[in-house]
């Protein structure tokens, strides 16, 4: 596995083109049901608050390729104008139907007009294009309470989409079609698209709607590419949403799609990295590791600490610190993220940088190795097959043996679940084939730190009992009796459930002097191990609830087509500018 560390080292010039190394795409549908459908009884409205056109009666102008060439910027220029007029989708739906559909077709006709043809955008065009964006798409968002109260969980929750979305959408792609085009020239757009701009297109990123945001994402990704002077300003007001976000409301709906935009930028920075994207990474990305909505977008977060630590080895002790600091405690699902992320990391981690970490790394590991949660364990345990991983363990198994000896040791017995016990059995295979005389030496100490602690129990059972023996010598020792309903004093005698040092349990160690012995016990989990690897693939999340869905929303967001299924690096300008 040395060569896949090299092969990411390799990637960062010819990133545009391999969808393997651009940012993971966010997910447009999450609530996945295929159960007969449900109409929610209770629905939020989708209702953004737009300032709706008081004359809406709309005249249908003349076709675009119709019209002669000195005619047809004038005539461009109306009908950008006449979509610039708003309706009420949400109180009155079939108000307008006539108006609606001439605007509907006006920016259809006008999304092909500008795909189609060269020499369109002419410098009058621009501030009608972005005026028009603006006066549809600039808009105060609807709250994200329910009618019961409950706050809006982007995990569970079915979200509420826009009313007006057959008018955004062809809004969204007109503009997205002006700013690819060969003819746009961001000299003259630089005027109306400026900061307010793009402070005004951010707000818009906490809309519900998946399919409103992955548009924002593709055109804010353009305008960063196309506009180097807006470049920074973009990297600051992204980090005051997270800034936001961590440390005040925990409450935003794109953190995912800001994410995969800077996964992106991330792999266009100029080495050396400068100090301001070393800020980033500590303060702004590794805290949101500690946000309670991490599986919304933890892919693209992983994506671009991993990016980072490609970039500049040095960092990965730190990213690791922080991600021990903010390792969950009570909750499993996150810790399975984690676990991820490490891998992942592991696997880009340089040989001297992986030595510096390994004490505290393997001491969080024993932890997860002994987790009742088994999903925790059986990812920790997934670790010892990635061949990568198992080299460096190999090239430290001095340091890292005897911190992990004894919970695999003690689990191999103690577990509840059967597939973690095969998948342990594989780790203490490995480990003695690794180093036959440390792996006795450890299993001398484990057997001698066991045989302490049993003297240790004996010395404290002696003494209740002595306790008891000077208590039973106390001549009113019979009215205390009645009282305590003869409730013996002593413990129960029973070792902790840690605790194997019954006969039978000594004689199934993994005796390293007998190594067919050991290697019959590992024989005998070999159907486990197969198990466990066939769940390789399997979600390591929890199990939602089949909630009630409704059937348009579903439909909704399963027919919507991304403009870009994955986002290139911006260009070469990035890496000089960035």
């Amino acid at each position: 596995m040395p060569g896949k560390k090299a092969e990411g080292k390799d990637s960062e010039s010819g990133g545009e083109s391999d969808s393997s190394k651009a940012p993971p795409p966010t997910q447009i549908n999450k609530i996945k049901y295929s159960g007969p459908p449900h109409i929610k009884k209770e629905r939020r409205q989708s209702s953004s608050r737009f300032n709706i056109t008081q004359n809406r009666e709309l005249v249908k102008l003349p076709q675009l390729k119709e019209a002669t060439q000195g005619e047809r910027e004038e005539l461009f220029i109306q009908k950008i104008r006449q979509c610039g007029v708003l309706f009420d989708f949400v109180s009155d739906p079939l108000s307008d139907l006539k108006w609606k559909e001439v605007k509907r077709a006006a920016l259809q006709e006008m999304v092909e007009f500008v795909t189609q043809n060269r020499a369109v955008l002419t410098e009058p065009v621009y501030p009608e294009v972005v005026h028009m964006f603006s006066v549809n798409l600039f808009r105060t968002l609807p709250p994200t309470n329910s009618p019961s109260g409950a706050e809006f969980d982007p995990e569970e929750d079915e979200p509420t989409l826009e009313a007006a979305w057959p008018h955004l959408q062809l809004v969204y792609e007109f503009f997205l079609r002006c700013l690819e085009s060969s003819d746009f020239q961001p000299s003259l757009a630089k005027k109306y698209i400026d900061q307010r701009f793009v402070l005004e297109l951010l707000a818009l990123f906490d809309s519900e709607d998946p399919r409103e945001r992955d548009f924002l994402k593709t055109t804010l990704h353009r305008i960063y590419g196309k506009f180097l002077g807006l470049r920074a300003y973009i990297r600051k007001q992204i980090n005051n949403i997270f800034y936001n976000f961590i440390y005040e409301t925990e409450r935003h709906n794109g953190v995912a799609e800001l994410l995969e935009i800077l996964g992106s930028i991330i792999n266009g920075f100029a080495l050396p990295l400068k100090e301001e994207h070393k800020i980033f990474l500590l303060k702004v990305l590794l805290p949101l590791h500690k946000v309670r909505s991490l599986s919304v977008y933890h892919p693209q977060l992983a994506y671009c600490v991993v990016q980072f630590l490609e970039k500049d080895p040095s960092l990965t002790e730190p990213v690791i610190m922080s991600l021990l600091r903010y390792w969950p405690k009570v909750h499993s699902p996150k810790e399975v993220m984690f676990l991820n992320e490490l891998e992942e990391i592991l696997d880009v981690i340089e040989p001297a940088e992986f030595q510096k970490v390994m004490v505290p790394l393997f001491n969080q590991l024993t932890k997860c190795v002994s987790s009742p949660h088994f999903q925790v364990a059986e990812r920790a345990l997934y670790y010892w097959n990635n061949e990568y991983i198992m080299s460096l363990i190999s090239d430290n198994a001095a340091t890292i043996l005897p911190i992990m000896f004894p919970a695999l040791y003690r689990n191999s017995k103690n577990h509840w679940n059967k597939t973690i016990h095969g998948l342990i059995y594989n780790a203490l295979k490995l480990f003695m084939e690794m180093n036959q005389k440390l792996f006795d030496e450890c299993t001398q100490q484990y057997k001698a730190e066991r045989m302490k602690e049993k003297e240790r129990l004996k010395q404290r059972l002696d003494a209740w009992n002595k306790v008891e023996t000077i208590a039973r010598a106390n001549p009113d020792v019979d009215q205390v009796a009645k009282m305590l309903d003869n409730v013996s004093l002593l413990n129960s005698g029973l070792p902790d459930a840690d605790m194997d040092f019954d006969d039978e349990a000594t004689t199934q160690e993994p005796k390293t002097n007998g190594a067919n012995n050991a290697g019959n016990n590992i024989n005998l989990a070999t159907v486990n191990i197969q198990e466990a690897k066939k769940n390789l693939d399997k979600p390591l999340l929890r199990r939602k609830s089949d909630l009630p869905t409704d059937i348009l929303t579903q439909k909704s967001l399963e027919t919507y087509q991304r403009a870009d299924e994955y986002l290139t690096t911006p260009g070469s300008d990035a890496q000089n500018e960035a």
